[in-house]
């Protein structure tokens, strides 16, 4: 799935945006959420985005590489119409971030256990016909992008260090594990594709952050 239109189109937007544009949100609100913070594993997938490795052994994700990564993330959902749009999430604290992104911009989320053939087989309830995946973890979600690969749909990943990201089209280099990261993300993601679509966006973050 690395030599899609789509990818050729995220690779010239890539160099076009430049290293030098104003990140999203400021860098210590990045900082706060710990989106940077990534595990004690690193694939070989992900060793661009690292920036380096602390002395606990934990690696750090890059904040610009993230931060570009989300702009042009939100540039590619917003192509799509947004009841095509699936965002899935097995893992906990994805869960209610990705279900208040698909309210937010009219997309579709299935959360907790996946149930397989749900974008393969028709005759099981629940079937849906995505145009596009976005996933909380590759590793977690890993039925979701099987099936999404046999359709021929392209996937967006949040994609930790120990992520394999082969069957990513879209990666965007984040700690998907931690409750704060994970709504910052999935906020910017659905106010990034509002923002391009001029759909309006009434959202605080703390609305995309489950409770404790």
């Amino acid at each position: 799935m690395e030599t899609t239109d789509q990818n050729i189109d995220i690779q010239v937007e890539e160099k076009a945006e430049g290293k030098n544009s104003t990140s999203l949100v400021p860098i210590d609100e990045y900082l706060v959420a710990g989106i940077h913070i990534g595990t004690q594993q690193k694939t070989q997938n992900m060793m661009r985005f690292v920036y380096r490795v602390r002395t606990d052994g934990l690696y750090v994700l890059d904040i610009q590489s993230t931060d570009e990564r989300i702009r042009l993330a939100a540039k590619l959902l917003s192509r799509y119409d947004p009841s095509r749009i699936l965002v899935v999430s097995a893992r906990q604290y994805g869960q209610f971030p990705a279900k208040m992104f698909a309210k937010a911009i009219g997309a579709r989320a299935m959360v907790g256990r996946f149930i397989p053939g749900k974008l393969t087989n028709p005759k099981l309830e629940g079937f849906f016909e995505p145009d596009i995946v976005l996933v909380t973890d590759p590793t977690g979600d890993a039925q979701v992008i099987k099936e999404a690969v046999n359709i021929g749909i392209p996937v967006v990943g949040l994609c930790d260090t120990n992520n394999m990201t082969s069957n990513v089209d879209m990666v965007i280099p984040t700690n998907n594990k931690g409750r704060k990261a994970l709504s910052l993300v999935y906020w910017l993601l659905a106010k990034g594709v509002s923002e391009n679509n001029d759909i309006p966006f009434n959202y605080e973050l703390n609305d995309f952050e489950p409770s404790l």
